[in-house]
């Protein structure tokens, strides 16, 4: 009997029209044979959360280049612990400046890919942390 697939949500949340890096990822996270659920585009929160809950899923992934990852992180973050969500493995993407990475890990983050990390680094991540 095969092992169940890491399942993991792609979000973009807020006003953040592109998506581009987000689908990109979502293919490589595929190829690796994880089963991937993409929000599409302008989430809130709120949304993000419940999908999360609704397909059960073991990773949460937040696609941001609008800027505002850190309050949007902060209030996902809050949710996801209000909807028991906690244990829930959150990695953020994106255009996140380095000096935003640690604010970003202190609020529960597992790792945050800037612009330019690898697929193989994305995946192997994921995949030692949740296993299969």
């Amino acid at each position: 009997m095969g092992k169940k697939p890491i399942r993991v949500l792609i979000a973009k949340p807020g006003l953040d029209g592109h998506d581009r890096g987000a689908k990109v990822v979502a293919h490589a996270m595929r190829d690796a044979g994880m089963e991937v659920i993409y929000t599409g585009l302008h989430q809130t929160v709120e949304q993000i959360v419940e999908a999360a809950l609704q397909e059960d899923v073991d990773v949460l992934g937040l696609s941001v280049l609008s800027g505002a990852h850190l309050p949007l992180t902060e209030k996902l973050m809050a949710q996801l612990a209000e909807k028991d969500l906690g244990e829930l493995l959150v990695v953020v993407g994106g255009n996140v400046p380095a000096r935003d990475v640690e604010g970003l890990e202190a609020l529960g983050v597992a790792c945050v890919f800037r612009t330019g990390s690898r697929f193989d680094d994305i995946v192997s991540f994921i995949e030692e942390r949740v296993g299969g």
